[in-house]
């Protein structure tokens, strides 16, 4: 009888994952799969699971592989809740696998609406155009109340109402690929695609602002006439309330028959012309050389006017801009006289809509990480004449507990950090004394896992409410209100 060492039964075990891969590959690659769909993810994705009543393979018997695989959750990229779709695997893991609906097999949600835009389904900047836009808010509410929930144990005592977009066109700010393809003659401008590095070609975006979306075939055809269009790895696109920047990104000097032609594109369209070489610091101005690289944008509310420079942050969507602002004085329910606190302030957005609600002998503190906003932020003040905004450079990720503007005492606190959130600051937040905290989000797993310390820290999440500031993407932004356990106001 022939032996088997130990090594043996391993390769076994290897050529049968070996084969049981080769399987999948092929059932990835050609088959399509009959699922009933229950609920949507965070992100918007379908969700389907294997062994349930509806499920049934489409074409080859695969009750094999149904049965190795029951409960196990399929993630459908364009499904909505309660529909029976068909579709096809993308990706397999071990704890769920991904799929892309092909054919809607049942009657549609009632959710469900015709996309406004042609390049919908391959383009990756927007997710949910498939799906209602009161029923996209409500969905971000759930993702927003459950990670408040699992992470932080907690609900709101108030709902707010959601902060809604205003315009179909709401993206003021834009970076698209630039590609040349050499065989084919052709230079590509776009947004990548879904789960893929590779540019899908747009003639046009229903979300990108039409004062630049419209200008997108006769801004490709100026680029293809470029001697370095092969050297331009993508464009930024900046825009105030009656100025556009765009913003040139190539890695070759820019001959001087290029700037010309480039030049005569933004003179008949009154944009401003910027090139950037190398980092952000290597930016300058072409159209006017000796011009401020300033735009600007208004709070009318306030009576503001903010400058800005085109690389610097600033929010996409103007009109729900407006409205976070106000509702954030509004919450925060500010008194003549008293002083605030504001946490990553970057250039002064909600620093000098503060100002106002606090007079003349009030004061707001703000702080920045990044010096060139901090300075941007003194610009400001000069330009709206507001003399009771402090500035300060710190980076609020390390331990600013020494520091003398963190130590005077504040009656209301704003925080707007990045996706990050704000770990740091959580650590000391009871030391601000602070009765009233707006917290303003764009990471809901932050928010609630800063929440947990806020609540640990003698604090209550009073109200909390989603923001359209991204509308037909899975991006989920808040504003809640926090308030001391030992302190009550009524707004």
């Amino acid at each position: 009888m022939k032996k088997y060492s130990r090594s043996q039964p391993h390769h076994k075990s290897v050529d049968r994952r070996s084969r049981q891969k080769v399987a999948l590959s092929q059932t990835l690659s050609s088959e399509s799969i009959k699922f009933h769909v229950t609920s949507l993810s965070h992100e918007g994705r379908g969700v389907a699971m294997y062994g349930a009543n509806e499920i049934g393979l489409v074409g080859n018997d695969l009750s094999q592989n149904e049965s190795t695989q029951a409960g196990k959750k399929v993630f459908i990229r364009y499904a909505l809740a309660g529909e029976t779709v068909q579709a096809k695997l993308t990706k397999s893991l071990k704890r769920f696998d991904e799929a892309e609906m092909v054919e809607l097999l049942s009657a549609p949600s009632k959710d469900r609406i015709q996309p406004s835009c042609k390049h919908f389904g391959q383009c990756g900047g927007c997710a949910l155009q498939h799906l209602d836009v009161e029923a996209q808010l409500a969905h971000k509410q759930q993702v927003l109340a459950s990670h408040l929930k699992h992470f932080a144990n907690v609900e709101p005592l108030e709902w707010l109402a959601p902060i809604q977009n205003q315009k179909a066109d709401y993206r003021r700010r834009a970076r698209l690929g630039v590609r040349w393809l050499a065989k084919s003659q052709q230079l590509i401008i776009g947004f990548r695609e879904v789960q893929s590095n590779h540019l899908t070609p747009i003639s046009e975006c229903t979300v990108l602002d039409d004062r630049v979306s419209a200008h997108l075939d006769t801004l490709r055809n100026c680029l293809s006439q470029l001697d370095i269009r092969e050297k331009i790895t993508h464009l930024e696109f900046a825009l105030g309330d009656a100025d556009i920047a765009l913003v040139l990104r190539h890695t070759v000097s820019v001959p001087q028959q290029d700037i010309d032609k480039l030049l005569d594109f933004v003179k008949t369209r009154a944009w401003q012309l910027y090139l950037l070489p190398d980092s952000y610091q290597s930016l300058r101005r072409i159209d006017q050389p000796n011009a401020i690289m300033r735009l600007q944008y208004a709070l009318p509310a306030f009576d503001l006017k903010l400058a800005f420079s085109p690389m610097d942050f600033t929010q996409v969507n103007a009109n729900v801009n407006q409205q976070m602002v106000s509702l954030a004085c509004q919450l925060l329910n500010l008194k003549v006289g008293e002083r605030v606190l504001d946490l990553f302030c970057g250039l002064g957005n909600f620093s000098f809509a503060l100002a106002r609600c606090v007079g003349a002998t009030g004061q707001v503190v703000a702080v920045e990480g990044v010096d060139e906003m901090v300075h941007r932020g003194f610009v400001n003040a000069k330009l709206n004449q507001i003399d009771n905004v402090q500035f300060y450079q710190q980076d609020l990720a390390t331990d600013f507990s020494d520091q003398a503007w963190a130590n005077q005492g504040f009656d209301a606190l704003l925080i707007d950090p990045p996706r990050a959130g704000a770990s740091q600051v959580m650590q000391y937040v009871a030391k601000f004394h602070a009765k009233r905290i707006v917290y303003v989000s764009c990471d809901p797993a932050t928010l609630a896992r800063d929440t947990a310390m806020l609540i640990a820290q003698g604090y209550r999440l009073c109200k909390a409410g989603v923001m359209d500031m991204f509308t037909h993407t899975e991006h989920v932004e808040s504003i809640t209100l926090f308030e001391r356990t030992d302190f009550k106001t009524e707004i």
